[in-house]
């Protein structure tokens, strides 16, 4: 893990933060776990495949966000031997298949969910316009390559979706609805997402699902977890 800064410093739908990729640094965090600060969502993915790909003896869970992934121990392991052997991972040489592109991310061999859309948001008409495409081909971009959830926010069941057609990078609405209906499926900047709830939202709404995506009677209650791989499937009304 080259260049890693082990130093001991100590819900809206609104866009995660970015920045640049940079030099790492890992805090503590409690008595049972590390964070890990990022540069980007990229090199969250990466740091996140990393670790699970090494199949560390001392990590327990690992949780992921915009910006940072969060490490625990495993019962019976210290955390001075987690940091050791977060130590020996190199991210930096595992591209994701999010990286690699569609045809890897198809065939990681994870789980793939398929989310049924019927493309009629209201705002389909204004990515069309956005992206200097057709109303028919953002569906088909859309639908024409998988997706990756990155990270869960801004509300349960709600995930970041990340590894679409880069055509379809479209910013936030001008000004956010007070109520955006729970199924929305929805773009802003490189990411899609499923509004998993009736709440406000200033992303560009380009289809509604009938799919749950947070069901407490469900186990997992989310339908989307971190590194599933989702596919939007088009349905007609």
């Amino acid at each position: 893990m080259s260049g890693l800064d082990v130093s001991g410093r100590s819900g809206s739908d609104d866009l995660p933060p970015t920045g640049s990729p940079g030099r790492p640094t890992v805090l503590p965090y409690g008595d049972r776990a590390l964070l890990v600060e990022l540069g980007d969502v990229t090199e969250v993915v990466r740091w996140v495949d990393a670790v699970r790909s090494a199949d560390l003896d001392a990590v327990g869970d690992v949780v992921s966000a915009a910006r940072t992934v969060l490490v625990s121990a495993r019962d019976g392991a210290s955390v001075a031997t987690l940091r050791a052997q977060l130590g020996e991972v190199d991210p930096q040489g595992a591209r994701t298949a999010y990286e690699n592109g569609p045809g890897l991310l198809a065939d990681s061999g994870g789980e793939v969910v398929e989310i049924p859309v019927r493309y009629d948001g209201p705002d389909l008409a204004d990515v069309a316009r956005l992206t200097g495409l057709s109303e028919r081909e953002v569906v088909e971009a859309h639908t024409g390559r998988p997706w990756r959830v990155a990270f869960g926010g801004f509300a349960p069941g709600f995930g970041y979706l990340v590894g679409g057609d880069p055509r379809l990078e479209v910013p936030r609405r001008g000004e956010s609805r007070t109520s955006v209906p729970a199924g929305s499926v929805a773009l802003a900047d490189t990411f899609s997402g499923v509004y998993p709830r009736s709440s406000p939202g200033g992303w560009q709404l380009i289809g509604t699902t009938d799919a749950v995506m947070w069901d407490l009677d469900r186990d997992p209650p989310a339908l989307l977890a971190p590194g599933a791989t989702v596919r939007f499937v088009e349905v007609r009304s």
